[in-house]
């Protein structure tokens, strides 16, 4: 006898994410039918509230505030309490705001499509099959497996979302990777106390920035007694009594490192594994992302995806975007699409942050462009006390300039309070405010802003 349980949704979305979650409510409040799936209890709400961005910018501020007289150990074992503590409501709030509503349903699993309309859920009597005449694709993305000898293997191997409910703060982190995720594990296990390296396989870190601002950035790192190695290739590693030692190639070199832990930081890729994509009929690249045209549509029009699974930039916030392109479609007039976005900022929470926004130097350049570059070191600007107030006056700031239209084309911060400039800089590039009208305008004082009254007179080239 099928035992199999049978629903139907208006709406069928397929993970808790940021865009999901964002479409899910919206779509409810619309009138409409919503299942959506998620396949883990400690996932609601998506990858950001419970092992990204939240619990890492908790420890950042929880990092950034240790004492001298703090013993290492327990201060951290307190933050990550804090931590735990914030992403359980995060995670319980999440949950009843959306499966609180009428039409709304949570369904905890994971789901496998059967065919273009419609996944299942669960095994044997705990199948559940739900058909919708509408799918949102938004499963996100999963570490990459590095192929390195003895990685997966290694019982002191810790992943990122270890690093944000540890128990214990490991006496020397070991990170395999420079990345984004790299450097800010890198920064805040630091500041906590541990000590800490990093092996890039890159001649420099943050190889798509300028050399000045890398090389900023990586001097206040190692200024804050982290070692870098670059050039590094990883061949192997081994686990010995109470740690493991991982074997690198830099420089005609080979050398072993001994770590309590080690993070293997090497980037992440579309999470579609097991969904059953070609029984949907849904397109995937060599990588396993879902394809999509610009209005996030698959190859089957029906069906969706949203962030991090289409391939696209990793960030909370583009899935919110895509949340609004894909309501735009199924509410609105179909008009909004990813070509819209002008001037995306990013962050890279170390200590100070390093904000960028559009075009590089390097990237000018290349284009042949007729540009003018304006940049200052923090210390070095007057206008800017805000600064010195709160002790940090490390990093700096950088401006691409058209030397035609003096519109803004691209900026580096590194500078405190970066990712909240960062935002201002590019509102101004998406509304062609000009770099004299920022820098004439009128700021609060002492504020970070201030420092545009000054660092576009600082024409270097």
């Amino acid at each position: 006898m099928d035992t199999t349980t049978a629903l139907t949704a208006d709406v069928l979305v397929l993970g808790f994410g940021k865009g999901g979650k964002t479409a899910a409510h919206a779509l409810t409040d619309a009138g409409k039918r919503v299942i959506l799936i998620e396949q883990s209890e400690e996932m609601y709400g998506g990858t950001c509230p419970n092992v990204g961005c939240v619990p890492t910018k908790m420890l950042v501020h929880y990092s950034n505030s240790k004492r001298l007289e703090d013993e290492a150990q327990e201060f951290f074992a307190n933050s990550i309490e804090g931590v735990r503590a914030l992403t359980s409501a995060f995670r319980a709030g999440n949950l009843e705001a959306l499966d609180g509503k009428d039409s709304a349903t949570v369904i905890t699993g994971r789901a496998r499509f059967v065919d273009d309309h419609t996944v299942t859920v669960g095994e044997g009597a705990d199948r559940i099959t739900i058909t919708a005449p509408t799918i949102l694709i938004n499963s996100g993305s999963v570490p990459i497996e590095p192929d390195i000898a003895g990685v997966s293997e290694s019982v002191h191997r810790v992943s990122s979302t270890d690093l944000t409910r540890a128990d214990r703060l490991p006496g020397h982190l070991v990170i395999i990777g420079g990345g984004y995720l790299g450097l800010e594990f890198a920064s805040i296990y630091r500041h906590f106390g541990s000590q800490v390296t990093i092996l890039e396989a890159a001649d420099r870190l943050l190889p798509k920035e300028d050399d000045d601002i890398a090389e900023v950035a990586t001097g206040i790192l190692a200024g804050e007694g982290i070692t870098i190695v670059t050039g590094a290739r990883v061949t192997a590693v081994r686990d010995q009594d109470g740690g493991a030692a991982i074997t690198y190639e830099s420089a005609g070199r080979t050398t072993t490192v001994e770590a309590d832990a080690f993070l293997a930081a090497t980037g992440r890729r579309p999470a579609t594994d097991g969904l059953g994509l070609e029984a949907a009929g849904v397109e995937t690249t060599a990588r396993g992302a879902v394809v999509v045209d610009e209005r996030l549509r698959t190859s089957r029009p029906h069906i969706f995806a949203l962030g991090d699974v289409t391939g696209g930039p990793q960030f909370t916030y583009v899935s919110l975007d895509d949340a609004r392109i894909v309501l735009d479609q199924l509410l609105g007039d179909g008009t909004r699409s990813t070509a819209d976005r002008v001037a995306v900022p990013r962050t890279l929470f170390i200590t100070p942050p390093l904000a960028t926004v559009g075009l590089t130097e390097r990237e000018a350049r290349a284009a042949r462009l007729n540009f003018r570059v304006a940049r200052k070191n923090v210390a070095d600007i007057v206008a800017m006390p805000r600064a010195y107030t709160v002790e940090e006056t490390r990093g700096v700031m950088k401006f691409i300039l058209d030397a035609d239209t003096d519109l803004i084309l691209g900026a580096a911060i590194l500078s405190i309070d970066a990712q909240e400039v960062i935002n201002t800089v590019a509102l101004a590039m998406r509304q062609n405010v000009t770099a004299t009208q920022l820098k004439t305008a009128i700021y609060t004082h002492p504020s970070t802003t201030e420092a545009f009254n000054e660092v576009f007179d600082a024409i270097v080239s």
